[in-house]
């Protein structure tokens, strides 16, 4: 048997359903500092330096994910401290 709904929402509608917050203040706010930055230093512009405070914060997000993943998938891999980062872990044969 297959059932099929169909709804019909706005995306602010969808947005209040699930909760999330309304950012577009925020990105309104974000794109007019952006702009003037641009303006301000449109003769020595330079778009890794206008946009490195926003993703200085991202970038160590997604290393700390990463790394996350990491220990994750060693721990269900191998266990823990069976990795490969013990000081002795190249002498040990592994079992399979």
């Amino acid at each position: 048997m297959k059932i099929s709904v169909d709804v019909e929402m706005t995306p602010e509608e969808m947005r209040k359903l699930f909760g999330l917050p309304d950012v577009e203040a925020f990105q309104r706010q974000l794109m007019d500092d952006i702009r003037e930055r641009m303006v301000a230093g449109a003769e020595g512009y330079d778009p890794i330096k206008l946009f490195q405070p926003y993703v200085t914060g991202t970038m160590a997000s997604w290393d700390m994910f990463q790394k996350m993943l990491t220990n994750a998938a060693s721990m269900s891999s191998g266990g823990a401290g069976s990795g490969s980062d013990s000081p002795d872990a190249e002498s040990k044969p592994r079992r399979k």
